[in-house]
């Protein structure tokens, strides 16, 4: 699973393999922590991250929303997806 970002010790990853699970999601892991979120909503879907950690990976998903869909095209196409700007 490639990392797409990285920000604040934050790792941001998606897998690429036609027919990954829907809805569209990526994962976020924050030292032992670990999340999945969902590209169209932005609401954290399974596992838990820190509070802070937690609305820094939400502000950046919105942030980057439509390059979080492209990237699930690729994904799904089986293409890697592109690496997305850190959250500054």
């Amino acid at each position: 699973m490639p990392t797409i970002s990285m920000f604040y010790g934050i790792i941001i990853r998606m897998y690429y393999a036609p027919g990954e699970h829907n809805p569209p999601h990526f994962h976020a892991y924050y030292n032992e922590s670990t999340a999945t979120f969902s590209i169209d909503t932005l609401e954290l879907m399974h596992g838990e991250l820190p509070r802070r950690q937690l609305r820094l990976v939400q502000a950046w998903a919105e942030l980057h929303q439509d390059e979080l869909r492209a990237n699930w095209q690729m994904a799904m196409n089986g293409e890697e997806p592109c690496r997305i700007q850190p959250l500054q």
